[in-house]
């Protein structure tokens, strides 16, 4: 406990799901935390609750992760509030389902931008005063299927691909100058995400995993705890995989 005492943490994506799994182990371990999502702070009502009642702060700011003013404005409002972020966690991201040869323009755009133009533009607002203080974790959160490629979802594995791409690239830039880069692979976790995908595709996925099972928010949330803590100081442009055994490297 205490892993990350006083230390300020910016999710995205934050009011459901592995963000709000994450929320909750940072707030747990003693960090406050900034809640930034799309939703309206009515519905990230329950997270701001849950890190309350750990004693820590909590500030929610609505975002775009896809926008530019919209990131703008959330880095604002979290350095503002509390003058530094020490920790961001790009979790916010989509998911959607169709063959490439039927696939939209606009949906192609809409998975790709909110999950790898976000990770960036959310990186670019707040890692300058990271590395002014030669002190910063960022945590990418991208999937086992941009390490391995998956049916009917070619617009969603091209843009994690990309994330765990850019967390290598931005790690090589930036390790010696105190900010830490990493990334997590989940594999298939249940969580409203899991349940946009068809009946077909998570029978088919079931039948893959050599754990038999899909995995839970609890089972990734750890990881993210190391990598946010002094007990992650050695891992520099990892991609760490709680995954049921569906990538093995």
């Amino acid at each position: 406990m205490n892993r990350l005492n006083g230390r300020i943490a910016l999710i995205t994506g934050a009011s459901s799901g592995i963000g709000r799994g994450i929320a909750n182990a940072f707030a747990r371990e003693g960090a406050h935390i900034v809640v930034a999502d799309r939703v309206p702070e009515a519905r990230a009502s329950e997270v701001l609750a849950e890190v309350h009642a750990y004693g820590r702060e909590a500030l929610f700011v609505q975002t775009d992760v896809r926008d530019e003013r919209s990131v703008g404005a959330m880095a604002k409002a979290a350095l503002s509030r509390f003058g530094r972020v020490d920790i961001l966690v790009n979790n916010a991201g989509i998911f959607t389902e169709s063959l490439l040869e039927n696939l939209s323009i606009d949906d192609w755009d809409r998975v790709v931008n909110t999950n790898l133009r976000g990770t960036f533009l959310c990186t670019r607002a707040l890692i300058g005063q990271m590395l002014e203080r030669r002190d910063g974790r960022i945590i990418n959160i991208a999937s086992q299927l941009g390490q391995i490629g998956g049916k009917s979802v070619a617009h969603y594995v091209a843009s994690k691909a990309g994330v765990i791409g850019l967390t290598k690239a931005l790690a090589r830039e930036v390790s010696s100058r105190g900010v830490l880069v990493n990334a997590i692979a989940p594999g298939p976790i249940d969580t409203p995400m899991l349940e946009d995908e068809s009946d077909e595709w998570r029978r088919a996925k079931l039948a893959d995993l050599p754990i038999g099972r899909f995995g839970t928010v609890d089972e990734v949330t750890p990881t993210a705890v190391l990598l946010a803590s002094a007990d992650g100081s050695y891992y520099v442009g990892q991609t760490l995989g709680p995954n049921g055994g569906d990538v093995m490297l």
